[in-house]
C-alpha cells in the first residue's frame, strides 16, 4: 500500500518510495511496478501525476483525480507557483547557505517528441540550499584520511530535469546514492556502513494551492526507511526542520 498524505475528492497525494518510477517507460520497460499503476489499483480510480519525481527521489507526489485537476494542478506548477523543499545527503561540507544559478541543458524524456520546436539550449535552473548538519566519518574514501558529508536543505525555483542533482554536482557536493551525478566509491561506503542502497534525495515539503477552494495545502513526507536510519546513525534526526520531524500522516481512504 502506498502511503497516502492527502485525499479528497479532487486530489490524492501520496509518499512516493525511492525506487518506484512514477509511469511506464520505454527506458525501463522490463520494470512492471509505478506509482500510477499502483494508486490506481489502491483506490480504484484512474489517476494522474501533476509533476515528475526521479525514480530514487522518494517524497510528496501529486495525482490529480480527473483531467481538469491535472490541467490546473499542472498549471501552477509550470508558472512555478508551488514551493517544494528536497532534503538530500551530500558529499563533502557546502557552505552553510547558497544560490545556484547555472543554466542546464535540456534533458529528454525517453518518449518525448524531438520536433522542430524543440531545443537542446541550455535553460535557466535556479536553486537554493542551506546547510543543516555535517559529519566527518573516519573512513578514507579518496585520497584524505576521513571522507565528509553533509545534510542540505534544498529549495528549486525551477524545475529542470535532474536539476537538483545536477545542480548539487555542479557546485562538487553530489547526492550520495546517485548513480547518474555522485560518485560510486562514497555511494558503496554508505552501502556498507549503513546499508544504505537508496539515492539520498527526498521531497519532504511541497506548498500549493488547492485549484477549487483556494486553500493552501501543506504536504509534508518525512524522511522513512533507508533515509531516516541513516539521518539517525549519523546524529541527524534533530537537525531536521520541526515540520519534518513528525511521522508521516496518512488520511484514511474514504468509502467508495
Amino acid at each position: 500500500m502506498l502511503p497516502i498524505i492527502f485525499r479528497d475528492e479532487h486530489i490524492v497525494v501520496i509518499h512516493k518510495p525511492s525506487g518506484l518510477l512514477v509511469h511506464r517507460s520505454e527506458i525501463d520497460r522490463h520494470e512492471t511496478r509505478f506509482a500510477v499503476q499502483l494508486l490506481r489499483d489502491q483506490i480504484g480510480r484512474r489517476v494522474y501525476p501533476a509533476h515528475r519525481l526521479d525514480r530514487g527521489t522518494s517524497g510528496v507526489l501529486v495525482f490529480a483525480l480527473d483531467k481538469e485537476t491535472a490541467r490546473l494542478l499542472g498549471g501552477q506548477f509550470e508558472r512555478q507557483e508551488v514551493a517544494k523543499t528536497y532534503l538530500a545527503v551530500v558529499r563533502g561540507h557546502p557552505p552553510e547557505s547558497g544560490h545556484i544559478d547555472h543554466a542546464l541543458s535540456r534533458r529528454r524524456d525517453d518518449a518525448e517528441w524531438v520536433g522542430d520546436k524543440t531545443s537542446d539550449e541550455a535553460q535557466p535552473a535556479v536553486t537554493d540550499f542551506h546547510r543543516l548538519a555535517t559529519c566527518e566519518l573516519p573512513h578514507q574514501v579518496d585520497r584524505y584520511p576521513t571522507s565528509r558529508y553533509a545534510l542540505v536543505e534544498v529549495t528549486p525555483h525551477t524545475g529542470r530535469r535532474h536539476q537538483i542533482r545536477r545542480h548539487l554536482k555542479h557546485i562538487a557536493h553530489p547526492v550520495i546514492g546517485d548513480a547518474t551525478f555522485g560518485k560510486g566509491r562514497h555511494n558503496r561506503l554508505f552501502q556498507t556502513l549503513f546499508g544504505c542502497h537508496r539515492m539520498l534525495l527526498a521531497c519532504a515539503r511541497m506548498q500549493l494551492t488547492h485549484p477549487y477552494t483556494g486553500e493552501p495545502l501543506d504536504l509534508v513526507a518525512p524522511p522513512d526507511g533507508e533515509f531516516a536510519a541513516v539521518l539517525e546513525a549519523l546524529g541527524w534526526a534533530d537537525a531536521l526542520p520541526a515540520v519534518l520531524r513528525q511521522p508521516p500522516h496518512e488520511t484514511p481512504l474514504p468509502l467508495a
